[in-house]
């Protein structure tokens, strides 16, 4: 027997080492392959019971040093939450066999994937459009965008998407777009990405579909001047989208590596808390945010004093749902995803083992020098 055929799975078969939030493209084999530990399955159930029964926290912090699978849990949660179709199959039929040992958490995620709902994934340092974070509205600003995105409006110019999102709201936003095409020859979707150059076909299309002569005049410019956002505008919009969707629905914003974009910037850590605060009061528990962090929450937030430990008692409130990863997690992972023998092996392997196992201390175990 070679040893190349002594694990379950191939060993030359490819592993993606970093998985990236936005990367749709290994999904089956990460699901596939995905490890629950028994930290993990902890946590997970502690969540899923929170989730289906809400208690007024609807954020989720997700923690852990670099490679400990932090990107990865929040990527599985994402698909898993709104049971997307990964090549023909339900993510949650992924999943069969590796509750076997915790039937309790095989029940809640079952129950959890049932809830209606979608996800937004993404990872919030690539997504950023502001130059600086010291911006007062640079972590909500990211949030609008991948909203719109998600509603098929313009997420890298607000002002645009206000545009489209009104004229969507009259019920013109079709009758706009099949306009435009005919006046500017190309697609809208295209045109917006010009719209400085295409101004005039855009006051042309605007005027055309109103029937007003001279309301095309500049309409961009003065959406673009009279542009203004706020975390309440933004609440109340994602809960007019929640509401549209039909009873129950949940809205999930899966966001990578925030614990990075946030820390040691006070306003932007009191900007998370406030965007999760607002989801929660204006959606009712239908509404969640779950972020990644390198550190735990408390290193992120620091300890520069007790005025500022005090400002953040809120964000901790609403960031309960705690996940933490450790070594003993990686630990699992290997042993079940790497090391995993086939049942021929096993007892070929077993043999050796009682055979040899008394030598080993003396083969792979060094003192100091």
């Amino acid at each position: 027997m070679q040893l190349d055929q002594i694990f379950a799975k191939p060993a030359n078969r490819p592993i993606e080492g970093v998985i990236k939030a936005d990367d749709a493209a290994s999904l089956r084999l990460e699901l596939e392959e995905y490890v629950i530990t028994r930290e993990v399955a902890k946590r997970l159930e502690a969540f899923l019971m929170a989730y289906r029964e809400y208690r007024g926290a609807n954020g989720v912090w997700i923690s852990g040093f670099f490679g400990s699978g932090k990107s990865h849990l929040l990527k599985i949660l994402a698909v898993l939450l709104e049971n997307r179709e990964v090549e023909g199959k339900p993510a949650v039929d992924y999943f069969e066999g590796k509750c076997e040992q915790d039937l309790l958490l095989a029940a809640n995620l079952k129950q959890a994937v049932t809830l209606h709902s979608q996800s937004i994934l993404f990872n919030i340092d690539q997504k950023a459009t502001v130059i600086s974070k010291g911006q007062v509205d640079a972590l909500l600003a990211v949030f609008v965008q991948v909203f719109n995105e998600v509603r098929g409006y313009y997420g890298k110019q607000g002002y645009i998407a206000q545009f489209e999102r009104d004229l969507d709201n009259r019920g013109q936003y079709a009758a706009f777009c099949d306009a435009y095409e005919k006046i500017a020859g190309k697609p809208w979707q295209k045109g917006r990405e010009q719209a400085v150059l295409e101004k005039h076909n855009i006051d042309q299309t605007y005027e055309q579909i109103t029937g007003i002569p001279g309301s095309g005049k500049g309409i961009l410019a003065q959406y673009n001047q009279n542009y203004r956002v706020s975390i309440e505008d933004f609440a109340d919009e994602v809960w007019a989208y929640v509401e549209a969707q039909g009873p129950g629905f949940r809205l999930n914003f899966f966001v990578d590596e925030v614990g990075q974009y946030i820390a040691g910037n006070i306003k932007l850590m009191t900007n998370l808390q406030t965007i999760a605060e607002s989801l929660a009061t204006k959606c009712k528990g239908q509404a969640w945010i779950f972020v990644t962090a390198q550190e735990d929450m408390d290193t992120v937030l620091g300890t520069e004093g007790k005025q500022q430990s005090n400002d953040f008692s809120k964000i901790q409130d609403r960031f309960k749902n705690r996940m933490k990863l450790t070594s003993q997690d990686v630990a699992e992972v290997i042993q079940a995803r790497l090391l995993k023998k086939n049942p021929a092996s096993e007892a070929a392997l077993t043999d050796i083992y009682t055979k040899h196992h008394n030598n080993f201390k003396t083969l792979f175990a060094f003192t100091d020098g």
